[in-house]
């Protein structure tokens, strides 16, 4: 017996369900499939990577593949052939704004739920964040974090913050961490696939490739103007003598690698994205 399909998730029906080629008769039609046009528009315009799709519509990385694949190949007929692509069906549910994972402020999903708020005056816009934390700073590798700072959010605005050591937990149950103390959002430097998956299965949502002032960060998040990379990565090896680490942020541009004898951590601020 084959598995039952998983319905995807997509947080933005097409404006436009029809597109024909200027002169084409208009006779030949291809049917793109929303949730083939929600994977479309969150890789090809948004840039999501296809780990980062797989969080927003709820199905696994090589299905967000295989749906890619078959959207494009149906776009490419269209183009080349001179056919009309015509958008509708697939195995999909619309978002309710809900999810930890929606697509952001400018879903349509949110965007009706906040507007629904706003003209009830009803219900308080909380958050928790935590920044991996050393000496105020943002700590720049969160497996290595030895604190984190949990800020408290009330309607866009920090009401409380807590430092909170981590107490030697280890790299892969630092979302386990997390998630027993109800945060929903994180600020760090450079980070792992692994840990990025264990994050995404906690329902944290993440923003990497920040660094400066943790407190400064925590305020843009909760104001929703944080400019931070999505794409930071932290790769880590292990050698003979020691532990060497390097972080690479796709998008800013920069790497760095670093060597210590004492806990993995070189510079001011943990060595690692500056």
């Amino acid at each position: 017996m084959s598995r039952p399909q998983r319905c995807r998730r997509i947080c933005r029906a097409p404006r436009f369900d029809s597109f024909s080629p200027y002169g084409s008769p208009g006779e030949r039609e291809v049917k793109l499939l929303l949730d083939e046009f929600e994977v479309i528009r969150l890789v090809d315009l948004e840039k999501k990577t296809h780990e980062q799709c797989a969080v927003l519509m709820d199905i696994s990385r090589t299905t967000v593949t295989e749906i890619y694949e078959s959207a494009r190949e149906k776009i490419a007929d269209c183009i080349v052939n001179g056919k009309t692509l015509v958008i509708s069906g697939g195995h999909y549910r619309m978002c309710n704004g809900e999810a930890r994972h929606c697509c952001g402020e400018d879903c349509d999903c949110r965007t009706e739920r906040s507007a629904l708020k706003n003209k009830n005056n009803k219900g308080v816009d909380k958050m928790k964040i935590a920044v991996t934390y050393d000496n105020g700073q943002i700590f720049q590798h969160f497996g290595r974090t030895e604190q984190f700072c949990i800020y408290d959010v009330q309607d866009g605005v920090v009401t409380e913050k807590t430092v909170v050591p981590t107490n030697g937990t280890g790299h892969g149950a630092l979302a386990g961490f997390l998630k027993e103390r109800g945060v929903d959002s994180l600020i760090c430097g450079g980070i792992g696939g692994g840990a990025r998956a264990a994050l995404a299965e906690a329902g944290i949502k993440l923003y990497p490739g920040v660094s400066g002032s943790a407190d400064e960060a925590a305020a843009l998040l909760a104001a929703g103007e944080l400019k931070y990379d999505p794409n930071t990565e932290c790769d880590h090896h292990e050698h003979e003598h020691g532990h060497g680490h390097g972080c690479h942020g796709h998008e800013g541009g920069h790497s760095c690698h670093g060597h210590d004898e004492h806990h993995g951590r070189h510079g001011e601020n943990g060595g690692c994205c500056h």
